[in-house]
């Protein structure tokens, strides 16, 4: 029960290890003891077959030097439709804490004589 995207995801995927275990001269016999299966497994993984562990995927991105690649897939800071969710969540207006009935007076009126608090910062340092 798998939809065609994530068969030829996976396929993709198979045909990548593959190449690039080609490219590193690796024989499947190698390959197999390197990450711990079968060279029917091997065969599985590399034709993308759904029934194959993540694990033994992983043990080949391993073996191949890419299992930071793994890593990376579901990066939430990558995750561009969940960031845009939630800046549509992030409220229009902040107001502060418990300070409802202060009034605003501009910077460079005395704080003392005015006996207000002072809400408006030019420098920025109020932070």
């Amino acid at each position: 029960m798998s939809s065609l995207q994530v068969k030829s995801a996976l396929s993709q995927l198979g045909r990548d290890i593959q190449t690039a275990r080609k490219r590193r001269r690796m024989s499947v016999a190698d390959f197999c003891s390197r990450i711990g299966v079968s060279d029917k497994t091997l065969a599985k993984l590399e034709r993308g077959d759904g029934g194959v562990r993540l694990e033994t995927f992983a043990m080949a991105l391993l073996a191949l030097g890419m299992l930071d690649r793994l890593a990376e897939i579901a990066d939430p800071s990558s995750d561009f439709t969940g960031i845009g969710l939630d800046r549509e969540k992030l409220p229009e207006r902040i107001r502060q804490r418990g300070q409802k009935g202060t009034k605003t007076v501009p910077a460079n009126q005395s704080d003392a004589s005015q006996g207000l608090t002072v809400l408006d910062d030019d420098e920025g340092t109020a932070f």
